[in-house]
């Protein structure tokens, strides 16, 4: 490696580090200020089923994968898929902040190295956590690996902001159209982001709009089907 591949190596090390730090210290803020994460983890459930207008039999027997999952339990509430796992670099860190042992899997790992085998779950989430990863492409790339043709994404992400340290990528509206060449869209929804929880902003349901000039960051909900050629 170079002296130039070396500087770049170091420089995305130590992001990487303040990235971490960041996400950890606002978890451990969150359950200091309100107890045990697990008890305030029910929009999960939610944003599963009502927001994607799934039923919840819908996920009987399938194997999920749940993709920045943080560290509240996101799958708890699918007792009966067939598989249940979480992925997040922080994965062993966040397990630390459970009062209770999980029924869900937890993985270490990040979105751009998914370590499971091609077309191995039926169902991928990414709620909140694709403008966390440090290459957009290499994610995009493995979220397609992982799922089966035919499969389901479920994807939640903050569109026009600007980057912070746990959220480095600043994309806007057309990020969806890097998914379309192995995705087929389902539905696609555009939210106005008022404040910057994403489940108030998605309860209160305020369709984006695309005619105000003001630039602002907003709220994009997809639900895309793998295509099986």
């Amino acid at each position: 490696m170079g002296v130039l591949g070396e500087a770049r190596r170091r420089l995305l090390v130590r992001k990487a580090g303040e990235k971490a730090t960041h996400e950890l210290a606002y978890w451990r803020d969150r359950k200091d200020a309100h107890g045990d994460l697990e008890q305030s983890n029910a929009h999960y459930r939610w944003a599963f089923t009502d927001h994607f207008a799934l039923p919840l039999d819908f996920y009987d027997g399938k194997r999920l994968l749940d993709v920045g999952c943080g560290p509240r339990g996101s799958l708890e509430w699918a007792g009966r898929a067939a598989e249940r796992v979480g992925l997040d670099p922080l994965a062993r860190e966040y397990q630390r902040l459970h009062s209770r042992k999980h029924a869900m899997t937890y993985v270490a790992a990040g979105m751009e190295a998914i370590p499971f085998p091609d077309a191995h779950f039926d169902v991928v989430s990414s709620f909140n956590s694709l403008d966390h990863v440090d290459n957009v492409g290499k994610a995009i790339s493995e979220l397609t690996r992982v799922t089966r043709p035919g499969g389901l994404l479920l994807l939640l992400t903050d569109v026009g902001h600007a980057p912070t340290p746990t959220e480095p990528q600043a994309y806007g509206w057309q990020i969806l159209d890097r998914f379309l060449r192995h995705w087929r869209l389902i539905e696609r929804r555009d939210f106005e982001r008022p404040g910057d929880n994403m489940l108030d902003n998605l309860r209160a349901g305020t369709p984006f709009d695309h005619e105000d000039p003001r630039p602002r960051p907003g709220v994009l909900s997809a639900r895309l089907e793998r295509r099986t050629v």
